[in-house]
């Protein structure tokens, strides 16, 4: 029996896979992917407002966020998930979590990866992570790193929707329906009592990326009908056989 197609989400804070690509993770795992999300932080510090106002302590806070993040994968069918509690704002990899990161990501050996836009001046931890996403992608497929390791091959990464993309430079140019697996999506954003300010905002942004993968798969003139759909910028170019 063929090992199942694998991908991975390295995410910047505990609740950055839900938002961004719940219902790429949602909508993989249901077409048999095991889907590895790499958490690097909870977002204690900078992403749980709504706990530090309650009083809360960082101990609590941070076990909180893994809670929601816990409950969260699994709501989408995350078929394993890595907390690298390294704290946040600001977010920092020393060489061995790097190194720890480029290990998940070789036996993982993901059909495709997907992280954050390459730019965020409101959120560094976010284009952070993409840049640590990039160097442990090429240092995986560097046959001289840990010899004998199976070295990565090429997977695209995807880059998800930052929360305002006009001051990303962040250009989708991949829509993905995920109306068969909204009520899981919804349901992961709804275990992030964190940030219960985003389920409604988050929830109009899978509407409007809907209308943009209507529009984009024929339009007017027979378009696909979608009701929820997530957006996507590839990072490296495909190889085709036809358009």
């Amino acid at each position: 029996m063929p090992a199942p197609k694998t991908a991975l989400v390295i995410s910047a804070h505990a609740a950055d896979f839900v938002w961004r690509c719940g219902g790429a993770i949602a909508l993989h795992a249901q077409k048999g992917y095991d889907v590895t999300v790499a958490c690097l932080s909870f977002g204690e510090r900078g992403e749980s407002a709504k706990l530090w106002k309650e009083g809360k302590s960082l101990d609590q806070v941070k076990s909180i966020r893994r809670g929601e993040a816990e409950a969260a994968a699994k709501a989408l069918g995350v078929h394993r998930l890595e907390c690298f509690d390294l704290g946040d704002y600001p977010l920092h990899l020393e060489q061995s979590d790097k190194m720890r990161l480029v290990d998940l990501i070789r036996e993982v050996q993901p059909a495709f990866m997907l992280s954050h836009s390459q730019y965020d001046p409101y959120n560094t931890d976010h284009m952070y992570t993409t840049q640590i996403a990039l160097e442990a992608r090429m240092i995986a497929q560097a046959w001289g790193h840990n010899p004998g390791q199976t070295v990565l091959g090429a997977p695209q990464l995807y880059l998800f929707e930052p929360h305002q993309t006009e001051q990303m430079g962040w250009k989708p140019d991949t829509f993905l329906d995920i109306t068969p697996v909204w009520d899981q999506k919804r349901a992961a954003m709804e275990a992030m009592g964190g940030q219960v300010h985003l389920w409604e905002y988050y929830t109009r942004v899978a509407q409007q990326r809907a209308n943009h993968f209507k529009r984009n798969s024929g339009g007017m003139s027979g378009g696909r009908e979608c009701k929820y759909a997530e957006g996507f910028q590839s990072i490296f170019p495909r190889t085709v056989d036809e358009l």
